[in-house]
């Protein structure tokens, strides 16, 4: 007798104990009665009646996951290994369980399809210059077609941008290139400077005779060092200038002297 009451009472026991679920604050159960969507459950503590109900445990949590390298040509007809990271959640559990069969191989290969077709758009120089730009633009395609699932996609990162030894060795020879020509123009700027400088500073001594002294003394202290081995015996400004009156003077003279002979030849013709 005490077996035929113990065996009901175990296996009601047994039936509560499958019958209740407890799903912590991330994730969802997705609730189906007799094939049936019926409701989303959690987080918390529930009741699932075993063979007649269902229930299907989404997480919520953001999922990261590898994009695995893909073949890449690019627009300017350049081959490159280009992988990269995805950042999604479930923001929608019954669209995410009901719409399709499985949201996680779903999303990825539609990044790796998005990622090949967005590249394939753009230039090398591009790839490598302007990443964020790209990431935007694969997020925002990659959002657009999961949201039908009930994904978000959050953020997509491009990780490498692998290219062969030969494609390597002309970006150097660009890169060493084009260092060479910012040289030259800074070195011509710098001389176009310095002209501009050396113009206005004839200028001031032209017309500041003391402002060339001063210049001359300055010349005349920096070739006077310590280890110098040459002797420079300086000359006053005055005397230069004397011997510019001189001159000056002298010029007329022997310029009349020749026009007297000059006369003289005449006459004596």
């Amino acid at each position: 007798m005490l077996i035929s009451y113990l065996v009901p009472v175990v296996l009601v026991v047994l039936l509560i104990a499958a019958s209740i679920r407890i799903l912590p604050e991330y994730k969802r159960g997705v609730v189906f009665f007799l094939g049936r969507y019926q409701s989303v459950k959690g987080p918390g503590l529930f009741i699932i009646i075993p063979g007649i109900q269902k229930m299907d445990v989404v997480d919520l949590r953001t999922i990261t996951m590898d994009v695995p390298e893909q073949d890449v040509i690019s627009q300017d007809n350049v081959t490159v290994k280009v992988n990269a990271v995805l950042y999604f959640r479930v923001v929608d559990p019954e669209k995410a369980i009901i719409q399709v069969e499985d949201f996680s191989q779903a999303t990825s290969q539609l990044a790796q399809t998005t990622l090949r077709s967005v590249l394939g758009k753009h230039d090398l120089d591009e790839m490598l210059s302007e990443r964020d730009k790209l990431n935007d633009d694969i997020q925002e395609i990659l959002d657009t077609q999961t949201e039908a699932w009930g994904i978000k996609v959050a953020n997509v990162e491009i990780k490498h941008v692998d290219l062969d030894e030969s494609m390597i060795r002309a970006i150097a020879r660009q890169a060493e290139a084009e260092r060479e020509r910012r040289a030259k123009v800074i070195h011509a700027e710098g001389e176009l400077q310095a002209s501009k400088k050396l113009v206005e500073a004839a200028n001031v001594m032209q017309e500041n005779s003391a402002a060339l002294q001063l210049r001359y003394l300055q010349t005349m202290s920096d070739m006077s060092t310590k280890n110098a081995s040459t002797i420079v015996f300086p000359l006053p400004m005055d005397i230069m200038e004397a011997f510019k009156d001189m001159k000056a003077k002298n010029t007329p003279a022997k310029n009349a002297d020749n026009g007297n002979k000059d006369d003289t030849d005449k006459d004596s013709a």
